[in-house]
């Protein structure tokens, strides 16, 4: 551990700490964070781009009696090694480690818990109004990148507090990023800013000479006067005003001397909303992270374990082109985050096709929505985690109007590492009690092609969840074909038990099935494809056959597909079976590889085993269906 950060156990021992002795610990923290994250993993480029900013505010402010709230939290390293957990930093986003994000639960610096954007301002908003109604006069400093600025929900805070007025800080970090380059009108007006560094020299110019002069202080004074009259012109500041908010800067983001000036001089004068608008560049420091921050800004872990088998999300985008190519009203919308979904490839061909609309799910979907209306079908790229914050806009602009919209699910299941902001464990069941949605998981790469065929064909809403990791390597078919809808498949015959499957959960079914066999136990495996509408004619006729019924899925139990499966044998009369969904159980999961997490949830493939065997040993008076609904973890 480098020889300052050594000495730094809490915020306070940052005070005394000369200027050269700053710059020393923020090269040191850099090189913390490198080394720490290209062996665990993580968001580089972002923390990279705030260490002079986080060294400034736990400078100026009093942390954890003033709030310092990080939008996101992806970029909150740095506040993690400064806040007494860089003893355990090598156990970031490690199994039983430090989150990624900001965590509640993990230190009293961290007062408000996120992995998701946009939230920090309407937080802040609710400690401010805390304070005030409690007479207390702690600082609240929202901290928030410009992609998540231009999310509705930041404007909708922004609002309320240029409504309420009260003292509330919020920090603009500027650097042209969400995780790809920040799109929209606000994006542009703020890009005006960035790149006027002219400008910005012949301030620091100015400032420079005339503090050298007599009287200079009151000329340059004055001189600031004229030019942020001047500024009003071409910079956001009637914006930020209109909304009833003080406008500081731009300032450099990289100077911890002009940071700790004017967020002081905010801390001490301002009664009312103000925004500090701090330029940074993100990943400050590292080259190859300053050169292309998009492929930097989150890093995956030094596993050894490299494959030349595409990603789901790889199979996604080659399909998508191809479907664009066939089917000229075809468009893909995303929100903010093309790269993950590897979008680019389509973009390069269809640049008018493709819709970047930003860190705005809810103005995804309606958009999309808006677009079936006219005859064309939008295909919604996200991942799962984020598509439940348009969770009333599916429903209501949509599935009530039965609108064509293809929503491609991406990092749907357990995605490991990102923890309980980001585990996709919820999608099946929060899109199957939705009218007229149909919801579907491939059991492979191959599946993957053929189900997004089937949905832009499908004229309805339909929902194709998929996986974070490489396909298995199948070989993928040159021609498309459609998949009937709500019609499973037996991958596997057996005569002991049948186990119902869904997306990549089939897989390890297979494997279970195998090594059941070895054991005298043969298992019936069953790819589901569909959550909704489920195959009732072959579910159905499995349990009249075989009595023992496991059901595999990785989303929550409650609502989800195991829940599905036992309400259609209960209406259709079968109730002399055994039945155990596996799946995850009431609760959140944390972060972790997903070999571990599956492992814990009993969803890899000696889990299953595990499982099914129990359920054979027991007699079957002590199996009412219900009973065996439930998860064995260990």
């Amino acid at each position: 551990m480098p020889k300052l950060l050594d000495k730094i156990d809490t915020p306070a021992d940052l005070k005394g700490l000369s200027p050269a002795a700053l710059e020393e610990l923020a090269a040191e923290l850099r090189q913390e964070i490198i080394n720490t994250v290209s062996t665990t993993g993580g968001h580089l480029a972002s923390n990279l781009g705030v260490v002079e900013l986080t060294i400034a505010l736990h400078r100026v402010f009093d942390s954890p009696r003033d709030k310092i709230i990080w939008d996101v939290g992806h970029q909150s390293y740095v506040h993690k090694l400064l806040t007494g957990r860089k003893n355990r930093f090598d156990t970031l986003r490690q199994f039983g480690g430090l989150s990624g994000f900001t965590c509640r639960d993990e230190s009293r610096h961290d007062p408000f818990g996120a992995g998701h954007a946009s939230t920090s301002i309407s937080a802040a908003m609710g400690m401010v109004v805390a304070r005030d109604l409690s007479g207390d006069d702690y600082d609240v400093v929202a901290v928030i990148g410009d992609g998540a600025i231009t999310a509705g929900m930041s404007f909708e805070a922004l609002n309320q507090a240029g409504h309420l007025g009260s003292r509330l800080i919020v920090v603009l970090n500027d650097n042209g990023m969400s995780i790809s380059p920040t799109v929209g009108a606000l994006a542009k007006l703020l890009s005006r800013v960035r790149l006027n560094r002219p400008l910005r020299r012949a301030e620091r110019r100015s400032k420079k000479i005339l503090s050298a002069l007599p009287l200079g202080a009151k000329l340059y004074n004055f001189g600031q006067f004229l030019a942020d009259r001047f500024k009003g012109l071409f910079m956001p500041t009637p914006l930020w005003e209109a909304l009833g908010f003080t406008y500081i800067g731009p300032i450099d983001g990289h100077s911890i001397r002009d940071l700790e000036h004017f967020l002081t001089q905010v801390r001490d004068t301002s009664s009312k909303p103000t925004l500090v608008h701090v330029v940074t560049i993100k990943g400050k420091g590292h080259t190859p992270a300053e050169d292309d921050a998009v492929y930097f800004h989150g890093v995956s872990a030094k596993n050894g374990s490299g494959s030349n088998v595409p990603t789901y999300s790889e199979v996604f985008a080659r399909t998508t082109l191809r479907l664009a190519r066939e089917e000229p009203k075809l468009v893909v919308i995303t929100p903010a985050m093309p790269e993950g979904n590897f979008l680019s490839i389509v973009e390069a061909e269809f640049p008018d096709r493709v819709f970047d609309v930003g860190i705005c799910e809810q103005h995804a979907v309606t958009f999309a929505a808006g677009l079936a209306t006219q005859g064309y079908v939008p295909i919604v790229a996200i991942y799962s985690t984020f598509l439940q914050r348009a969770f009333d806009q599916i429903i209501h602009d949509v599935c009530l109007q039965n609108l064509p919209v293809v929503f491609a699910i991406d990092r749907g299941g357990i995605v490991g590492d990102d923890g309980k902001t980001h585990q996709g464990t919820f999608d099946i069941s929060y899109l199957s009690l939705i009218p007229n949605m149909i919801v579907s998981a491939p059991k492979d790469e191959n599946e993957l092609q053929h189900l997004l065929y089937t949905a832009i064909k499908s004229g309805c809403p339909m929902a194709v969840r998929y996986p974070r990791s490489p396909g298995l390597g199948v070989p993928l078919d040159t021609e498309l074909r459609e998949i009937p809808i709500g019609k499973s498949e037996v991958v596997r015959n057996g005569a002991d038990v049948a186990v119902i499957a869904l997306g990549a959960s089939v897989a390890p079914a297979l494997e279970a099935a195998n090594q059941l066999s070895q054991k005298g136990i043969e298992a019936t495996v069953v790819n589901a494809r569909f959550a909704k509408p489920l195959d009732k004619k072959l579910i159905t006729d499995l349990a009249g056959r075989i009595k023992n019924i496991v059901t595999v899925e990785e989303n929550v139990l409650t609502g989800g597909f195991g829940d599905s499966v036992i309400k259609l044998l209960e209406e259709s009369g079968i109730c002399d079976i055994r039945v155990r969904s596996i799946g995850i159980p009431d609760e959140f999961v944390e972060h972790g590889t997903q070999a571990i997490l599956r492992a814990k949830y009993g969803l890899d493939a000696a889990g299953i085993v595990r499982q099914v065997a129990e359920m054979l040993s027991r007699k079957a008076a002590d199996f009412p269906l219900r009973t065996e609904n439930k998860a064995k973890t260990t």
